[in-house]
C-alpha cells in the first residue's frame, strides 16, 4: 500500500519548479529507492501531471492494478507523489494517469525515469545512478582540453552501427563492448573527442536517437546506465572527451511518452501551428511553460552531472528559433511583435547555456544552427544565445559542392572555397562532415568525389587536408576515415573490410597524421577563433585552382597549399614569411596515403624574393589533387 510519509520534495522545491527555476529535478522527481523512517525499504515516486484527477503507480509488483498504489497531489504544484514499500531497483513500472478534463486514461513511462525496458517494450525501471568513477585526472584537466584555443577534433559515432557481431545475429555492441574497442581506436586515430548520436531512449531505432521518449534514460539497447558510464569513463581514461547529441527541439507522438501526458498538451503546444513539427511529424516543446523549461534545463545538466559528459551538441536549433520553420504562410503564429522569431525558445536557450556554463565552466555547448542568426556562439550577456560553438553548415555545403565538381570546372567556382573567410570569425565554428551528409541518397563522402577511383581517393584526402587547414574545430562521421563507398546504414556495421586495401588504409593514415599535426602545431588550433590566426597567401589563383594560406599562433606558423586539379604544378612560387628552409611535414600525395609520390622531397628553401606581399618565396612542386603542409625548419 502506497504511503505518503516519505518525501524529499520540499515546498521550496515545488515553488522553484513551478517558477521554472529548479534545475536538479532528477534528484526530486521520478523514482528513487529510499528507506522510510521506520526502516521499511521502497521507492519514492513523483511525477508532474497538473491536469490529472488520478495518478497511480502500476507494475509487476501490484499486478498492474491501477487502483493499488495511488499517488497524492502536492497542493497546487501539479506534482503527484507517494512511497511504495517493497519496490526496489530493477522493478518495472509506469504511471497510470486519468485526466480531470475528459475520460482520457493512459499508462505513461516516467518522464524522469533513469532506465527502461528494451524497445519495443515501454516500461520504466526503478534504478539508481551510483558509479565509482575512475576519470579524476581527465576531469581535472578537461578545462584546458575543451578550451576554445585547444585542438578539438571530433569523431562522430552512432553506437548501434559502428561495429556489429555477425556471429550473434548481427547485433550491436553493448556499452561495455564498445568500452573495450572504441577508446583505443579513437586514440590511435588521434581524435580528441567523440560525439555520440543521441543515446537517450528512443522507440524507433531508425530515428538514430533523434525521436526521444526517455530524456533521462540511456538507451537500454546497449545496457544499463552504469554501462554507459563505464564507456564514458574508459574514453576519459584514454584522454578522449565525450560530447552527447541532445534533442530539446521536439519529441515523438508515441502514446507512452510525453505526448498529451495528462490529457492535455502539457509538454507541447496545443495549437498545431506551434506544437507540431511538419517535417518530422513530432511535437514541439512549449518553451514558454516554466515547468517545461525546468525539465529541459535539468535534463541538460543531468547528462553533464551524472554521466560526466564534456559537452552537448544541441540538435536542430534553427527549428527552435523560427516560428515559420518548415511552414508555409498561414501555418504559423507570429510572436507578439509580429515577427517570426520564437521569443520563448530564445529565452530558453540563453537560460540553458547560462546555467550550464555557471555550473560546468569546463564543458562546451555546440549548436547545430543552419541559418545566419547572429551571435549564436556569443554570451547571452552580450546579446548572443550563449553557445560555446556552432556548426558551420555554410562551409560544409560550399566545400562539398566544390569538391563534387569535375576539376576542369572548379576554376569557375573558386569562390565556394574562399567565401567562408568573409564570415569565418563571426562565430566559434566547428567544420562538420557529419552523418547527415552520407545518408538519404546523398552518397558517401568518397562517392561525391569526381573522377576515377584514384582521383576519388585523392580528392577525399584533399578534402580532409583542406578542412584541417581551415580555421575552426573539426568533426568527421564514422566511416569517413575508411573512405567508405556506401552510404551509412544504421542497420549494418561500417565496411571494415576496406582496410584490407592499401588505398583505404592510406585514407586512415592520412587522417591519423592530420590529427597528429593539428594537435601538435598551435598555429593549426590556438587561433581558430582569432582573425590573426588565418591569412591567405594567395586565394585568387583560379586558373590553376590552387589555394595557399598561412595559419599563425604567436611565433608558430604553418603554411598550407592546396592543388584541386589532377595536374602537378612544378616550380610553383609561393610567398613565405621567412627565407630559409621549410619542412614539408605532410603531403597528401605521399605513397603511404595512396598517392603518387609527387612532392618536394620533404623540404624547400625560401630565398629573399618577395611574392604575395611576403618578404620571401620558394618554388614548390604541387602534387595532383594534393595538399601540402609546411613548417619552418628548426
Amino acid at each position: 500500500m502506497v504511503r505518503h510519509d516519505v518525501t524529499n520534495l520540499t515546498d521550496f522545491d515545488l515553488h522553484l519548479f513551478n517558477e521554472g527555476r529548479h534545475y536538479h529535478l532528477y534528484d526530486k522527481l521520478g523514482a528513487h529507492p529510499a528507506v522510510a523512517p521506520d526502516g521499511v525499504a521502497g521507492t519514492r515516486f513523483a511525477v508532474w501531471a497538473p491536469n490529472a484527477n488520478y495518478v497511480s503507480v502500476i507494475g509487476d509488483f501490484n499486478h498492474w492494478n491501477k487502483s493499488a498504489d495511488p499517488l497524492r497531489p502536492r497542493g497546487q504544484s501539479g506534482v503527484w507523489e507517494g512511497f511504495v514499500p517493497g519496490v526496489g531497483k530493477g522493478f518495472v513500472y509506469k504511471y497510470h494517469v486519468g485526466s480531470r478534463h475528459n475520460a482520457y486514461q493512459v499508462d505513461k513511462m516516467d518522464p524522469l525515469g533513469f532506465h527502461g525496458r528494451v524497445p519495443p517494450e515501454t516500461g520504466s525501471k526503478v534504478w539508481t545512478l551510483d558509479y565509482d568513477w575512475g576519470d579524476g585526472d581527465w576531469m581535472v584537466a578537461r578545462r584546458a582540453r575543451n578550451a576554445l584555443d585547444a585542438p578539438l577534433s571530433i569523431y562522430e559515432i552512432h553506437l548501434g552501427s559502428w561495429r556489429r557481431v555477425p556471429a550473434d545475429g548481427n547485433r550491436s555492441l553493448s556499452y561495455r563492448e564498445l568500452a573495450e574497442q572504441l577508446p583505443p581506436y579513437v586514440k590511435d586515430l588521434g581524435f580528441t573527442h567523440v560525439e555520440l548520436l543521441p543515446v537517450m531512449e528512443h522507440p524507433f531505432f531508425g530515428s538514430w536517437g533523434y525521436q526521444v521518449t526517455g530524456f533521462y534514460a540511456p538507451s537500454s539497447r546497449y545496457g544499463d546506465p552504469q554501462d554507459l558510464m563505464f564507456l564514458i569513463d574508459r574514453l576519459h581514461q584514454a584522454g578522449i572527451g565525450v560530447i552527447l547529441d541532445w534533442v530539446p527541439s521536439h519529441f515523438p507522438t508515441d502514446v507512452h511518452g510525453l505526448c498529451y501526458f495528462d490529457g492535455t498538451h502539457l509538454y507541447e503546444h496545443a495549437d498545431v501551428r506551434q506544437g507540431l513539427h511538419p517535417e518530422w511529424n513530432s511535437l514541439i516543446f512549449n518553451y514558454g511553460r516554466n515547468e517545461v523549461r525546468a525539465f529541459l534545463i535539468s535534463n541538460a545538466l543531468f547528462w553533464l552531472d551524472k554521466f560526466h559528459a564534456d559537452g552537448l551538441r544541441v540538435d536542430a536549433v534553427a527549428s527552435m528559433l523560427y516560428l515559420d520553420y518548415a511552414r508555409r504562410p498561414g501555418e504559423w503564429i507570429p510572436n507578439k511583435y509580429g515577427g517570426k522569431e520564437n521569443l520563448d525558445a530564445i529565452t530558453f536557450l540563453r537560460e540553458m547555456n547560462e546555467e550550464i556554463y555557471s555550473r560546468f565552466p569546463d564543458v562546451q555547448t555546440i549548436a547545430e544552427e543552419s541559418t545566419s542568426w547572429p551571435s549564436v556562439s556569443r554570451p547571452a550577456y552580450l546579446g548572443g544565445l550563449g553557445f560555446g560553438l556552432k556548426w558551420d553548415m555554410g562551409w560544409m555545403h560550399d566545400t562539398l559542392r566544390y569538391m563534387a565538381r569535375d576539376p576542369v570546372f572548379r576554376r569557375f567556382h573558386h569562390n565556394d572555397l574562399t567565401f567562408r573567410m568573409l564570415y569565418a570569425h563571426h562565430e566559434n565554428f566547428v567544420l562538420p562532415l557529419s552523418h547527415d551528409e552520407v545518408v538519404h541518397m546523398k552518397s558517401s563522402l568518397i562517392g561525391k568525389m569526381p573522377g576515377d577511383t584514384w582521383q576519388k581517393l585523392a580528392n577525399l584526402r584533399a578534402l580532409y587536408g583542406y578542412m584541417y587547414a581551415q580555421s575552426g574545430k573539426k568533426l568527421l562521421f564514422m566511416g569517413g576515415e575508411l573512405g567508405q563507398w556506401g552510404e551509412w546504414n544504421h542497420d549494418a556495421a561500417l565496411d571494415w573490410s576496406l582496410l584490407d586495401h592499401a588505398a583505404h588504409q592510406g585514407i586512415r593514415n592520412w587522417l591519423r597524421d592530420l590529427n597528429a599535426l593539428y594537435r601538435a602545431a598551435p598555429s593549426l588550433h590556438a587561433g581558430d577563433f582569432r582573425p590573426d590566426g588565418f591569412e591567405w597567401i594567395d586565394c585568387c589563383d583560379t586558373d590553376h585552382s590552387v589555394l595557399s594560406l598561412l595559419r599563425r599562433a604567436g611565433d608558430d606558423v604553418t603554411v598550407v597549399l592546396c592543388n584541386f586539379t589532377p595536374v602537378p604544378r612544378y616550380g610553383y612560387r609561393v610567398g613565405l614569411p621567412e627565407a630559409g628552409p621549410w619542412l614539408e611535414v605532410l603531403n597528401s600525395d605521399a605513397p603511404c596515403y595512396g598517392g603518387s609520390g609527387v612532392g618536394n622531397l620533404g623540404r624547400v628553401v625560401a630565398d629573399p624574393s618577395p611574392r604575395h606581399g611576403r618578404p620571401a618565396s620558394a618554388a614548390m612542386t604541387l602534387p595532383p589533387l594534393g595538399v601540402l603542409f609546411f613548417r619552418r625548419e628548426g
